[in-house]
C-alpha cells in the first residue's frame, strides 16, 4: 500500500454530503470514510459577494457538524455555485424553473465554484476552485428531454454535466471537470496528503 494511503489508513474520513457523485468521486481516490449527512439552513447573506458564497456555505456545513470530532477524525463538507451574468443559479425548483436555467445558460459560458471545507480537532481549511463552462446552443426540444428524463432537481443550475446534457450540450471547459461535478479532486487529494 501506497505511504499516502497507509497514513489515512489511521484516520477516519467523514463525508458530509448526500451527494451521490461527491460520494463516487472520494471512492476514487481510494480512501475509505463514511456519510454522515447534514441539515442546514443554506440561506445566503445578501453582503456576501457571490464568489463568495461556496466558500461560505462549505465552511457553514463544517461548523454546523453536531458534536465533537474524534482525535482521528476528518470532516469533509462542500459546496458548488453556478455563477451566470453575476447571478447564482441554485437548484430548481419546477421544470419551468430548470427549463428557464438551461436555456439561459445555451450558447454561453458560466462560471462554476466549487469550495471543499477540511475540518479535524486542531485545524479547518477551506479549498475554492473555478471553471467556466461553454454550453453550444441548446434546442428547447433538448432541454426539455433532458429535465424530463434526468430530473436535475438536486443540481445547482439544473444539469449534471456528467449526464446527458454534459455529453451533448458542452463545448468546453476552462478548469477541472470534477469541479464542475462538485468536488475539487485534484485539491482534496493534495490536502489529505497533507494531513
Amino acid at each position: 500500500m501506497e505511504p499516502f494511503l497507509q497514513k489515512l489508513k489511521n484516520k477516519k474520513i467523514i463525508l458530509a454530503s448526500g451527494s451521490p457523485r461527491r460520494q463516487e468521486l472520494l471512492k476514487g481516490l481510494e480512501v475509505d470514510f463514511e456519510v454522515r449527512k447534514l441539515d442546514v439552513d443554506e440561506s445566503i447573506p445578501e453582503e456576501i459577494p457571490v464568489e463568495f458564497v461556496a466558500a461560505y456555505l462549505s465552511k457553514l456545513k463544517a461548523e454546523s457538524y453536531p458534536g465533537e470530532l474524534q482525535e482521528n477524525e476528518i470532516l469533509i463538507t462542500s459546496d458548488t455555485v453556478v455563477i451566470e451574468r453575476g447571478h447564482i443559479l441554485g437548484k430548481p425548483n419546477s421544470e419551468e424553473e430548470a427549463f428557464d436555467m438551461l436555456k439561459s445558460l445555451s450558447g454561453s459560458s458560466h462560471i462554476v465554484m466549487t469550495a471543499v471545507t477540511l475540518m479535524d480537532r486542531k485545524k479547518k481549511v477551506t479549498l475554492e476552485d473555478e471553471a467556466v463552462v461553454t454550453f453550444r446552443f441548446l434546442e428547447e426540444e433538448e432541454i426539455w428531454h433532458y429535465i424530463r428524463k434526468y430530473k436535475p432537481f438536486d443540481k445547482a443550475g439544473a444539469y449534471g454535466i456528467q449526464e446527458w446534457i454534459g455529453y451533448m450540450g458542452v463545448n468546453s471547459i476552462q478548469g477541472s471537470y470534477y469541479t464542475v461535478m462538485g468536488f475539487p479532486m485534484h485539491l482534496v487529494y493534495e490536502q489529505l496528503k497533507k494531513w
